[in-house]
């Protein structure tokens, strides 16, 4: 069955096709359906190319739900699936407030466990960074939470005089030579830092022997050369909420 599934997050949106278990057809936007209808509009058309069984919608930002709906029912002709705990799904969420779970977390969730298995956890390295947990048994149980590479540079932009917006590209220098230079290292291996001692804490505290799974825009960047033996899976999230539409397709 080939789906439409759309990520959407506080600063981008990921709108790509599901289909037997793979993702294709990807765009990211920039921003939300708000500020960019027309190329949401557009985005979709691409994906879908003709007949499809339907969309799923995983969504932070749950004043844009209604203007997803309408789209995909001006665009296709069809209802939306909107992600959130009390949906069949892989894992089992063993939460105290489940309706608390952000939906991007939910599918990379069962997309982790549906390419990779468990135990896991689970990074995505979004506007925030978050670690998601999901034992041997199958259960989610929750994760750790922490400003993500792009907050946390837009901050020291707005919040001081002199400093600029980091660039998250490049190779990082032995020694910064510039402040954008220096900011980069900063941002880059003082990020690993905060990776590897959450993992740390997490593996400790939970006392198993976790795949380590990352996704989300800054992931590869953050990650690589890092020494650290996470996967880097771009797609996670798409998939996982293909997924979650496979088991609720009744």
């Amino acid at each position: 069955m080939k789906v439409i599934v759309i990520d959407v997050g506080n600063t981008s949106t990921g709108i790509g096709l599901y289909d037997a278990g793979r993702i294709s057809r990807v765009t990211h936007i920039k921003g939300g359906i708000r500020q960019y209808q027309d190329q949401c509009a557009e985005a979709v058309r691409k994906a879908a190319k003709g007949m499809v069984s339907g969309a799923v919608l995983g969504s932070v930002v749950p004043t844009v739900n209604n203007a997803w709906k309408r789209l995909i029912k001006n665009e296709l002709g069809c209802e939306l699936l909107i992600v959130r705990a009390g949906l069949k799904m892989d894992v089992a969420v063993d939460y105290p407030e489940p309706q608390t779970i952000g939906a991007d977390r939910l599918a990379d969730a069962v997309g982790g466990v549906r390419r990779y298995g468990v135990p896991l956890i689970v990074a995505d390295f979004g506007t925030a960074l978050t670690f998601d947990v999901i034992t041997k048994d199958k259960r989610y149980v929750g994760g750790v939470i922490t400003p993500g590479l792009p907050l946390m540079s837009d901050y020291l932009y707005e919040r001081t005089a002199l400093l600029p917006r980091v660039e998250f590209t490049g190779v990082c220098p032995l020694v910064g030579k510039t402040t954008q230079q220096a900011m980069r290292i900063g941002a880059q291996i003082g990020y690993r830092g905060i990776v590897r001692e959450i993992v740390t804490y997490l593996k400790k505290s939970i006392d198993s022997r976790f795949k380590l799974v990352a996704t989300g825009g800054y992931a590869r960047w953050a990650l690589e050369d890092s020494g650290m033996s996470f996967i880097i899976d771009p797609d996670l999230t798409l998939f996982g909420l293909g997924c979650i539409w496979e088991s609720n397709a009744d």
